[in-house]
C-alpha cells in the first residue's frame, strides 16, 4: 500500500459527492476491528453524535476506503469526558493501532495518554482541537484563531449603534473554543462601539447552552450580541432566542452547521454561522496517518482546512449551499 501525496481541499469536497452515491459514513463503531490484516488506524474524536463529527467519520471513511484502511471511529458520549478519550487511546494502543487520528477534550488532560502511544511506536495526527504533545507528527484543523476574528468582523458588520456583547463558549480546557474566543477579543478590542457584557463557559450541551444564555439574558437584558463557537452552543443560544421571542433584538453569530441551525439562519435567531470543514479533517487526518505509517515525509505538518462566513444574505450562492449541506444522508 502506498499513500499519495496531499490532495488539495478542493479535490476532498468532490469525494463527498461520490460518498452520496456509493454509501454513507459508517456509525461510530468503537475499537471494534474486522480485518487484522489492515493497517489499522484509530480516529477517537471529542464525540461522536454532531454532524460536525459525522462529518468528519465521512471524510475519514472515505479515505480508509481510498488507502485500504481498517479504521474505526469512537469518542466519549459528552465533549468534557477525556479520562473515556485517555481510556480509548490506551485501547487502540492496546489493539494494535498504528496511527491514531485524535481529536482532544482537553488540551492538558489529555496529553500524557498521547504521550504515551507516540512512545508506544503509534502515530498521532490531531485534527480539530490540539492537544498539549510535541510528539504529534502533524495538526489539522481550522485556524482557530483565525475564525474568532471571522466572528468578530461579522459582529462589527453591524448597524447597531453599540455592540453590547455576550460570550457563550464551551469548556475551558479545549484548546479550539479558546482560540476562536481570543481571535473574537482581538478583533473588536480597542473598537469604541463594542462593550462585552458577560462571558460564559457551559458543557457542549444544547441544554446547558440554553439555559446559560436564557440566565445571561435574564442578568444582562441590554445584550443585543450574542457570539458563541461550537455545533452545541449555538444550537442552545438558538433555541434561548427563540423560546424568549428575541430573534429581533439579539444578534446572533455562531459556529458550524446542520440542519436545526441552517433553519435557524432562515428564520432569524441566527444571523450568521461560521462554518468550518470537518470532511476534510478526516479526510485529510487518515490520508496523513496512512502517510506516516509508510514512512512518507511530510513537508506540511500545521494544516489549515477551509473556514466560511455564511450569512442569511448569501446562504443560497450555490458555493454555500455545499458548505453548509456537504452531503444529504447524514442526519442531524
Amino acid at each position: 500500500m502506498k499513500c499519495s501525496t496531499k490532495k488539495r481541499i478542493s479535490l476532498i469536497a468532490a469525494l463527498c459527492l461520490i460518498l452520496c452515491i456509493f454509501g454513507s459514513c459508517r456509525a461510530a463503531d468503537g475499537d471494534l476491528r474486522t480485518d487484522r490484516s489492515k493497517t489499522y488506524v484509530a480516529v477517537i474524536t471529542k464525540s461522536t453524535t454532531s454532524q460536525y463529527w459525522k462529518t468528519t467519520f465521512a471524510g475519514a471513511n472515505a479515505a480508509s476506503a481510498e488507502y485500504n484502511l481498517e479504521v474505526t471511529f469512537d469518542g466519549p458520549e459528552n465533549e468534557e469526558d477525556y479520562e473515556t478519550q485517555n481510556s480509548m487511546i490506551r485501547s487502540a494502543v492496546d489493539k494494535g493501532a498504528n496511527a491514531i487520528v485524535f481529536s482532544a477534550v482537553d488540551y492538558n488532560a489529555n496529553a500524557s495518554a498521547i504521550d504515551e502511544a507516540v512512545e508506544a511506536g503509534v502515530k498521532v495526527v490531531v485534527i480539530d482541537s490540539d492537544v498539549n504533545s510535541n510528539l504529534v507528527s502533524c495538526r489539522i484543523s481550522t485556524d482557530n484563531y483565525k475564525a474568532g476574528q471571522m466572528v468578530g468582523e461579522a459582529v462589527l458588520n453591524g448597524d447597531e449603534e453599540r455592540f453590547k456583547v455576550g460570550i457563550v463558549n464551551f469548556d475551558k480546557n479545549s484548546e479550539n473554543g479558546q482560540q476562536r474566543e481570543k481571535g473574537f477579543r482581538d478583533a473588536v478590542k480597542g473598537n469604541s462601539r463594542v462593550e462585552i457584557i458577560s462571558s460564559i463557559n457551559v458543557n457542549s450541551t444544547t441544554e446547558e447552552a440554553k439555559s446559560a444564555t436564557e440566565k445571561m439574558l435574564e442578568d444582562h437584558p441590554d445584550i443585543n450580541i450574542i457570539v458563541t463557537f461550537n455545533e452545541w452552543t449555538s444550537l442552545g443560544v438558538g433555541y434561548a432566542v427563540q423560546d424568549l421571542g428575541m430573534a429581533s433584538d439579539i444578534r446572533v453569530v455562531a459556529f458550524d452547521s446542520n440542519v436545526v441551525s441552517v433553519g435557524m439562519l432562515e428564520t432569524g435567531e441566527v444571523d450568521a454561522l461560521i462554518v468550518q470543514n470537518p470532511y476534510a479533517m478526516g479526510y485529510l487526518g487518515v490520508e496523513y496517518a496512512c502517510m506516516l505509517i509508510n514512512g512518507e515525509k511530510i513537508k506540511e505538518t500545521d494544516i489549515d482546512t477551509t473556514t466560511t462566513l455564511i450569512t442569511r444574505e448569501n446562504m443560497y450562492e450555490p458555493d454555500n449551499q455545499k458548505v453548509l449541506f456537504p452531503f444529504e444522508q447524514i442526519k442531524y
